[in-house]
């Protein structure tokens, strides 16, 4: 299996200093600082790109299981959105709510939220942010393939 390689590069104090992030497939490349992070400043951070790898990682697993089990989506759409908080002298991600809405045809309600629930314990990210507190709300849409248009 392949290593995945991710870089940041900072200069300056961490109130007036700034940075980039980079992936090596040179796909992102992003300004982060303290502003973006802790405020409303322009540029990216850390515990974004954590949620969207979150998110991608808990979508890619949920497709794995539902396919395994005979289920093929129409789509999965996952949002994770990642809070951090100053805890004692520092800062800690104290919580991740992952959400996701997903259409796949011929399934029921309990056996999609018991593949999601798998998904969020299984995915290699969660299992990486153990430590952290995960919360999953999970939507089951209606397959719009075959559906009568409403009148």
């Amino acid at each position: 299996m392949p290593t995945r390689t991710g870089e940041a590069i900072w200069r300056g104090s961490f109130k007036r200093g700034s940075g980039t992030v980079a992936v090596a497939t040179g796909l992102l490349k992003a300004d982060y600082s303290a502003s973006s992070r802790f405020e409303n400043g322009a540029g990216t951070n850390p515990e974004e790109l954590l949620g969207a790898a979150h998110a991608g990682c808990f979508s890619m697993a949920l497709a794995l299981g539902l396919g395994e089990a005979g289920f093929v989506p129409n789509s999965i759409h996952t949002t994770a959105r990642v809070s951090i908080e100053r805890v004692g002298g520092g800062f800690r991600i104290t919580r991740i709510v992952l959400s996701t809405e997903a259409e796949i045809p011929g399934i029921d309600e309990s056996t999609f939220l018991q593949h999601a629930e798998a998904a969020k314990k299984g995915c290699p990210v969660s299992q990486a942010l153990a430590a952290t507190p995960i919360e999953l709300e999970a939507r089951l849409l209606q397959s719009q393939i075959g559906a009568s248009p409403q009148p």
